[in-house]
């Protein structure tokens, strides 16, 4: 009978060749104590982390930091200053304009232009703002004039120089006057009149033949009537090298006529301009 310590397990480190998978878990070990593994071990410094948490809160839901931040309504931010213009603009091109082939829905469209200018608007103009043909418009503000001559209106619509303006009817501008006027314009005196007069009826004329009409120095009151926009320069005189000059569309207006042809007939009071120096 043999002993029991003939049936014995044998010292560990002959067994464990025997056992599978034993060569393995020791060639792992290595592995799982490498350099790597030891630093992922050490704990971070709290000071060096730049990282925002909100990437792993968005990664711990399941989605990636750009998906989060593409889901994520964005800030409001302060409109562009020509936003805001665009939009009035978009809104005023979206109304329905009136349909102008009618009458006096023209009427009306011209009416609302004219009173807003400050300067004869020609008929181009206006046909171009409207978008109807010129000579519509013109036939138009011809019938307008008629009209509010034949009611008596405080309106005058006239053509004076190259285009259409409002005025205040002769008949009531003493009213206008006394409500704005009074007191508040520099009037021309007798001597600038006198002097725009002469430019009126004999330009293009020099400085030195106004003068010579008038018998006195004019070079003061021509300077203000330059300022005025009563009179502008036109070039120089052949003979002398004299300044010329003539009257503006804002003489024309300020006077109500549509071209210097209007004058009233007292060009033969006047000395002809080759007379002048015979005087």
């Amino acid at each position: 009978m043999s002993e029991p310590h003939d049936i014995d397990a044998p010292a560990g480190d002959e067994v464990a060749p025997d056992v599978p998978g034993a060569p393995e878990s020791a060639e792992q070990a290595p592995v799982v104590e490498s350099p790597a593994t030891t630093e992922s071990a050490e704990p971070a410094e709290p000071a060096e982390s730049a990282e925002p948490p909100v990437p792993a809160v968005g990664a711990a839901a399941g989605g990636s930091p750009i998906e989060q931040a593409a889901d994520e309504p964005a800030p409001d931010s302060e409109a562009e200053p020509g936003e805001e213009d665009t939009s009035l603009v978009a809104v005023a091109q979206d109304r329905v304009l009136p349909d102008l082939s009618g009458y006096d829905t023209l009427v009306s469209a011209l009416e609302a232009m004219l009173l807003v200018v400050d300067a004869p608007v020609n008929e181009e103009t206006l046909a171009g703002a409207l978008e109807q043909p010129v000579d519509r418009v013109t036939e138009v503000l011809r019938t307008m004039a008629e009209d509010y001559t034949d009611r008596g209106s405080g309106i005058d619509l006239r053509r004076v120089g190259e285009g259409w303006r409002f005025y205040t009817r002769d008949t009531y501008a003493p009213f206008v006057e006394k409500l704005l006027l009074d007191g508040q314009r520099s009037k021309l005196t007798r001597a600038a009149l006198e002097t725009l007069a002469v430019i009126a009826y004999r330009q293009p004329v020099t400085r030195s033949r106004v003068a010579a009409v008038r018998g006195v120095n004019v070079d003061g009151v021509i300077r203000t009537l330059v300022q005025r926009g009563l009179i502008e320069e036109t070039g120089t005189d052949g003979e002398t090298g004299g300044t010329l000059y003539v009257t503006t569309e804002l003489f024309l207006e300020r006077l109500g006529l549509e071209s210097l042809n209007d004058l009233p007939p007292i060009a033969p009071l006047l000395p002809e301009v080759d007379s002048i120096d015979d005087i």
